[in-house]
Order: structure tokens, then C-alpha cells, then sequence
């Protein structure tokens, strides 16, 4: 059976190759403290087998967060600007394969998916092939594979690991921000189970006026969105503000329809998603990939959308969810 912690591992080995590559590079400015962060990271994803099967302590995780940390926010993180294609032969490239580029981003979601649709029929002995708990993740790890095995078939890179040293490329470019979306949605679950959503309930009722749904509609939507500016996941607030106002008093003082209300409120939040950097999946890495001078380049352009649509889905939840 291929258990998700073959995905693990697989990752992990990325990372651990990364950084024996930029460990090598003598010209790399700032080599040794890159090597360190992305190596300790790929041997946190090895380490982390032994973690869920309790063979293992959890704490050393957690100190190893707290190094990568440490490396990121002192400065010792560097792009060693590897050599790549240069733009006009990228032009003559894609001249030269035409539609074909498309394939092998095309080959990801397919395989992807037809591995989930097969999954409860693939089966030897009697046995899955695939670990029916994390289907979705194990067939996303196969179609990646799948997807960088065509690359290499239908472009012919002179290097045939070509995908691992452009990978490499591409996650020096981004840097420390591509871990951002991992820890942000951990963030969101120490703070629920830190009781913030019954904190900030409790200040909500104090400032809310008696009686006012759409004082009770602006707290909620605003919050949703205010919370995702600051954890750059819709996700990670939408438990906190359901638990402080949401619930309590949409849905029980007011007798609002939980799924309108549920629904429009991540919309609420996933407008503060088009407006922090924290949201770096969304808003900086697209600006290291595609070298943009500014790299909140996205997030200004993204403001004049956010702030009306906001107030739309205000105006949405007060008509649509309350009789």
C-alpha cells in the first residue's frame, strides 16, 4: 500500500537534494544558512514518520521550527541565482513545442484525478494500493511524478534532472514565504484550541449593539476579513470568528440560515486573502516567479477589488440569510 508517508519522504528527499545542491555552490552568497533551513526541513519530514507513530519525541519538531525560524528572520536565507534558460531561448523553445508546453501541466490534474476516481478498485489481494485515507494527497504526489517524468520525455533537457534543478530555482526564488501557508494554518489551529474565538465572542458582544443584526452582519464579515489579512488563511479564521459571532448570535440570536451565513462569510475572509502578504501562496509567490519589481505588486492591484466586494457580501448576507 502507498501510505501517505511515502509522499513525506518523497518531499523530504527533495529538500535534503536541494540543499546538498546549494551546499555546493561556492558562488551561492549566502549558501551555508540556505543549506541548513532547507536541509533541517527535509529532515523534518523524515523525522516526522517516527513523531505520528509515537516512536519518536515531538519536541525536537518543535525546536527545529523554532531554528528555521531563527534562519529566516536573521537574513541568512539567499537566492543563489542558478543558471537557467535564457528568455530568448525560452522564446525559441516555445516556438519549437508549441501546445505541447501545455502538456505535461495538463497531465498533473489528470492523473490526479483518475487515480482518486480508481482508488477503491485498485486493489491487490484484496489489499488498496493506495492508502484510502489520503487518497487525494497520494494521487497528487503520483501525478506530479507522472507530470515531471513527461516533461523530461517530450522537451529532451540536455540534464535530465532538469525538473529537480529548476525546482531548486524556483524555491531559492521564493524563499522562506513558501513554508508560509503551512504555518499559518497551524497558527489557526493552536488558536482554537486556545479559546480566541470565545475571546474575541466575548468582545464582540460588548461592542455590539443590542438587537442590531447588521451591526452583528459588519462584525462578522469585517472580521472574517480582518483575521485573514492577519493569518493569511480564510480557512484558519473562519473557525474564530464562527465561534465568536457566527453562530452565537447570527444563527442563534437571529435565527440566520447557517449555510448562507457560512458561505458568504468565507467569501468575506477570501477578500482579506487578495489583500495580505501573509496569504503568500496567493499574493508573493506569483511576484517572485514572474520577478516583479514590487513584490506587493499583487496585493495593490488586488485592493480595489477586495474592498467593494467586501461590502457586497455584507450587503449579500443581511438580504439572503435572515427571514
Amino acid at each position: 500500500m502507498i501510505k501517505v508517508e511515502a509522499v513525506f519522504w518523497l518531499i523530504g528527499i527533495l529538500f535534503v537534494a536541494w540543499s546538498l545542491l546549494i551546499a555546493r555552490e561556492t558562488t551561492h552568497p549566502k549558501r551555508w544558512g540556505s543549506a541548513a533551513f532547507w536541509g533541517i526541513l527535509g529532515l523534518c519530514f523524515f523525522y516526522g514518520t517516527w513523531v505520528q507513530a509515537k516512536t519518536a519525541p515531538a519536541w525536537i519538531l518543535g525546536v527545529a521550527v523554532l531554528v528555521l525560524v531563527a534562519l529566516a528572520s536573521t537574513g541568512v536565507l539567499g537566492d543563489g541565482k542558478t543558471k537557467t534558460t535564457s528568455i530568448e531561448r525560452r522564446t525559441e523553445l516555445a516556438a519549437k513545442f508549441g501546445n505541447k508546453l501545455f502538456i505535461p501541466a495538463l497531465v498533473l490534474p489528470v492523473v490526479t484525478v483518475l487515480i482518486v476516481l480508481l482508488a477503491p478498485v485498485l486493489k491487490v489481494g484484496g489489499q488498496p494500493i493506495i492508502d484510502p485515507t489520503n487518497t487525494t494527497l497520494v494521487a497528487l504526489a503520483i501525478g506530479a511524478v507522472a507530470a515531471a517524468v513527461v516533461a523530461v520525455v517530450i522537451l529532451k533537457p540536455k540534464q535530465k534532472l532538469a525538473p529537480v534543478f529548476e525546482g531548486r530555482r524556483i524555491l531559492e526564488s521564493i524563499g522562506w514565504a513558501a513554508l508560509l501557508p503551512q504555518m499559518l494554518s497551524t497558527l489557526g489551529i493552536l488558536f482554537t484550541k486556545a479559546g480566541v474565538g470565545t475571546a474575541v465572542g466575548t468582545l464582540a458582544k460588548g461592542v455590539l449593539p443590542e438587537g442590531s443584526l447588521i451591526a452583528a452582519v459588519i462584525v462578522y464579515s469585517v472580521g472574517m476579513f480582518l483575521f485573514t489579512v492577519l493569518m493569511g488563511n480564510a480557512f484558519a479564521a473562519f473557525p474564530i470568528m464562527t465561534a465568536a459571532v457566527g453562530w452565537p448570535v447570527l444563527v442563534q440570536t437571529f435565527d440566520g440560515t447557517p449555510a448562507i451565513i457560512f458561505a458568504i462569510g468565507m467569501l468575506a475572509g477570501f477578500c482579506g486573502t487578495l489583500c495580505t502578504p501573509m496569504a503568500a501562496n496567493f499574493n508573493l509567490v506569483p511576484a517572485a516567479l514572474l520577478e516583479m519589481k514590487n513584490k506587493f505588486g499583487v496585493i495593490k492591484a488586488q485592493w480595489a477589488t477586495a474592498v467593494p466586494l467586501l461590502g457586497a457580501n455584507i450587503v449579500l448576507m443581511y438580504f439572503l440569510a435572515f427571514n
